[in-house]
């Protein structure tokens, strides 16, 4: 597709819908704000864990309210205003009904999970061991890493943006240091909690 502005996006969208060219308009305006809306719903939330979903609620939303858009504002305007009024519901709502936060769990970690963490612990124990590593291990950046691009498969390139990380590698140094720690933490919590041989020491 050639490199239209949104307004025209939107226009093509309508005159064709219900086919699969309007489809291709609607995945190309996705493509374009992804990024943005989850960025702008992490910073009116502060949940880096439910920005991603909320982005995704928020272009349904948008998609079907695509015939409402008079043009009278930029579509980034629109879609602005989309997001904020959806994220304060959001606020609003778990305000209302508190629900208990939980922490992430990295299942989706490759190297981790070969590694087979703590295989004598059940799988409801290895989780809380690793949730009590990230804890003890990883800053604040390292976390929200993480979780956007394990949890919410977001790509590392949009987690960069999103997260406006400038360093040469973006994301990826991120997720490099990250499981370096957890590997770390997790072998000297491994040393600690080895059990003792024979001869009463602990095996080293």
């Amino acid at each position: 597709m050639e490199k239209l502005q949104d307004e025209e996006l939107i226009e093509r969208y309508r005159t064709q819908v219900g086919s699969q060219a309007a489809e291709v308009c609607l995945n190309e305006l996705f493509a374009r704000y992804r990024a943005k809306v989850a960025s702008w719903c992490l910073r009116i939330t502060g949940d880096v864990n439910s920005a991603a979903d909320l982005a995704q609620e928020i272009f349904l939303k948008a998609f079907q309210r695509l015939h409402t858009f008079q043009g009278n504002s930029k579509f980034t305007t629109w879609l602005f205003s989309i997001t904020r009024n959806h994220c304060l519901d959001d606020l609003r709502s778990k305000a209302t009904h508190p629900q208990q936060s939980s922490e992430i769990v990295l299942d989706e970690i490759v190297d981790l999970r070969r590694e087979k963490v703590s295989t004598a612990l059940e799988r409801q124990e290895s989780e809380e061991l690793l949730r009590m590593l990230i804890r003890e291990s990883l800053d604040e950046m390292e976390n929200k890493v993480l979780t956007l691009h394990y949890v919410h498969e977001m790509p590392l390139d949009a987690v960069s943006r999103m997260l406006g990380l400038t360093n040469q590698s973006g994301a990826k140094a991120y997720i490099v240091s990250a499981r370096r720690k957890l590997k770390r933490a997790h072998a000297r919590w491994k040393s600690r909690n080895e059990m003792p041989t024979r001869g009463g020491s602990r095996a080293e």
